[in-house]
């Protein structure tokens, strides 16, 4: 499953209709252990039995709604066991609000908190190879291993290319230039080559870091130009996305075998 970070996730080897949504849980002023777990809670009860919830089966064979915490590093170990761990004061674990919990790997010491925590598995978020410790491709196999060796999804995470100078003018170093969709599969067989569960898509509707995939034709404004896919045709990242999707499928099935 390729899953887009950004609010929504979707299987582009299928039709529109069978998309599902994954929630993303960005951080928000005086999130706790206390206020996810009514968070949880409220989006389990308001759409947990809509047909377009995303559940993930387990290597238990429990199949479970899946949830991406953004910046759970800026929360305590000792505060997410209390939601995350059995004997937690708050725990969701084996109640009708369990589901399948991903942290957000930044540096790397950031492995050992997550597997503390309490958390099913890491994700990489980041778009630009090389910001982070997390985002750097050289080091997914070391991270898939740690993960292995602790019963945790590693989820890593591509994107298309990367520039936000619009909005931070001082973030120049961290562009990455998509050289006509290389960068995009670069970033896809790098993730491929860890064989993973799950591949994020950091992308949806993020015009401002350059990170998106939906079909584009020139656009210049008074105050932009926006990026284009040219010489490519508009639907030139929404075409490999689907192709990557397929061979992430056909791969799949061989490791399974």
């Amino acid at each position: 499953m390729l899953h887009s970070v950004d609010y929504y996730s979707e299987d582009l080897t299928k039709d529109l209709r069978d998309t599902v949504v994954a929630f993303h849980i960005q951080p928000y002023k005086g999130r706790t252990d206390q206020s996810m777990h009514d968070n949880i809670k409220y989006i389990i009860d308001k759409y947990g039995k809509h047909g377009a919830f995303y559940r993930f089966r387990t290597s238990t064979g429990r199949v479970l709604p899946l949830f991406y915490v953004y910046d759970s590093y800026l929360t305590p170990p000792e505060s997410w066991t209390e939601l995350l761990t059995t004997k937690g004061s708050q725990s969701i674990r084996g109640t009708p609000y369990d589901g399948v919990f991903v942290a957000l790997v930044v540096e790397e010491r950031h492995k050992h908190d997550i597997l503390a925590s309490g958390f099913d598995g890491m994700y990489t978020y980041f778009a630009s190879n090389g910001f982070s410790f997390g985002s750097s491709h050289q080091n997914w196999k070391a991270i898939k291993a740690f993960c292995d060796a602790n019963n945790l999804l590693f989820i890593p995470s591509v994107g298309p290319g990367y520039v936000d100078t619009a909005v931070r003018a001082w973030n120049n170093h961290n562009t990455r230039n998509r050289v006509n969709g290389r960068y995009y599969e670069t970033s896809l067989q790098a993730a491929l080559s860890v064989r993973p569960e799950i591949v994020t898509i950091t992308s949806f509707n993020q015009w401002h870091e350059g990170t998106q995939i939906e079909r584009a034709v020139p656009k210049k404004t008074m105050e932009h130009l926006y990026l284009d896919y040219l010489p490519n045709q508009p639907d030139h990242y929404l075409q490999l996305t689907r192709q990557w999707a397929e061979t992430f499928n056909k791969e799949k099935d061989k490791w399974l075998m």
